[in-house]
């Protein structure tokens, strides 16, 4: 199985760079006795810019904006002030975005082995030492979380990726068209004459490929019943770590010549990815396999189970709206059988006039995603579970409101 790397469009590179003594190259008490020098100022400056507390509703950056020589606060939704402390009660609930915030508390939690510190004269040359654009430590590494948790691919109701749809149609050329009618499938001149990419297997035939997105393919997200094993599957560390800012992503790919197209594609394109987003990475998959390796799966499986529980109690007091159904199933990664714990959930208006299911949410300040956008009708709308804590609890008060409603009663 090939591995390549790739960086992941819509988004630049931001890091927030914290100071670590890494263990890997210096032995304890070589650390005690080492006398830092240059890294001193950087380190001081992260550590100042991570204490500065926004009232505990909001972030500085190092990369933020500067006011009085001093990096501001970057408020979360609802707040604003110079602090965060201004809370805004008439603020809709944002659960549109799949921004991962959920997991920020945890490396919050794990600050000094997920830090790193950048040097002004890092990884300046345009390859690696051996003339490749892809860092063997972080391949070797991102290779060892999989085979850790063994990852899977989970059955699930065919939605497409809006994106896919939008980049296709950017590159607009009359050699290909992207086309969301699955009911091709059935069409045999279709299946045997046309070279078709698609990213949920639907048809069948020798020149139909089929791309796996797997991006929320690990146990916090999904069951593991069994192996992957398919030729091209795409994975991101935005999902599995939450740092969606980097940008990194990373596919494993079958076949070679596959896999030289793509290579070629990503040096001419992009002449590789990031030194600065591959070394955050290498330093977070570090992290993630301290230990016994299975410190952020359980976070985060406990914290996404919660929040889906949570949600089916206020849904199940309602007839007006519905949510997906999801089975319990076994894990072959946490070795029993578990609930469901999705990054989104797919919300249903049942009353015959509500027709546009993201209207009726947005009149009671919820901010979802229409149906349309993803091919099925605009009776459900996407409500995304990632967010932070703030959020998540915001979008459940808005939704106990509207469904306390629903008999005529009002809320205060």
């Amino acid at each position: 199985m090939y591995l390549i790397l790739g960086l992941l469009l819509l988004a630049s590179v931001a890091l927030n760079l914290f100071f670590i003594t890494n263990q890997y190259y210096l032995g304890t008490d070589q650390l005690k006795s080492q006398k830092l020098s240059w890294s001193l100022k950087a380190a001081a400056e992260a550590e100042a810019v991570a204490s500065i507390s926004c009232s505990g509703h909001g972030r500085a950056f190092l990369d933020g904006l500067i006011v009085d020589g001093k990096p501001i606060c970057e408020c979360n939704t609802c707040y604003g002030g110079s602090d965060c402390s201004l809370f805004s009660p008439d603020c809709s609930a944002d659960a549109n975005s799949g921004d991962p915030l959920f997991l920020e508390p945890f490396w919050m939690e794990h600050a000094a082995s997920s830090a790193v510190l950048i040097s002004g004269w890092h990884r300046m040359s345009y390859t690696f030492y051996d003339k490749s654009f892809i860092s063997q430590q972080l391949e070797n590494h991102v290779r060892r979380v999989h085979e850790f948790v063994r990852d899977e691919q989970v059955s699930y109701t065919v939605f497409y990726f809006q994106l896919y749809k939008f980049q296709t149609n950017y590159f607009e050329n009359k050699r290909f068209k992207f086309d969301e009618d699955t009911s091709l499938s059935s069409n045999s001149s279709y299946n045997t004459e046309a070279n078709v990419i698609e990213f949920e297997a639907v048809s069948q035939g020798p020149l139909v490929k089929v791309i796996y997105d797997h991006a929320y393919y690990w146990p916090h997200f999904s069951a593991i019943p069994s192996p992957a094993n398919e030729d091209v599957m795409i994975f991101t560390m935005s999902k599995l770590t939450g740092h969606a800012g980097s940008r990194i992503g990373w596919a494993l790919i079958k076949d070679e010549q596959v896999y030289e197209d793509m290579n070629t594609y990503i040096s001419i394109s992009e002449m590789g990815i990031s030194r600065e987003a591959q070394l955050r990475a290498l330093q977070l998959v570090k992290a993630i396999l301290n230990g016994n390796g299975t410190d952020i799966f359980d976070y985060a499986y406990e914290k996404m189970s919660y929040r889906w529980k949570k949600l089916s109690e206020i849904v199940s007091l309602s007839s007006r709206f519905s949510i997906q159904e999801i089975p319990p199933l076994f894990c072959n990664f946490f070795e029993k059988v578990r609930g469901p714990s999705p990054a989104y959930a797919w919300v249903k208006c049942e009353r015959e006039e509500d027709t546009n299911c993201n209207e009726v949410l947005r009149a009671g300040n919820i901010l979802g995603r229409e149906g349309s956008l993803f091919s099925v009708e605009d009776r459900y709308v996407r409500l995304s579970l990632l967010k932070s804590d703030y959020d998540f609890n915001l979008l459940m008060d808005h939704l106990s409101k509207l469904v306390a409603e629903e008999n005529g009663a009002k809320t205060a």
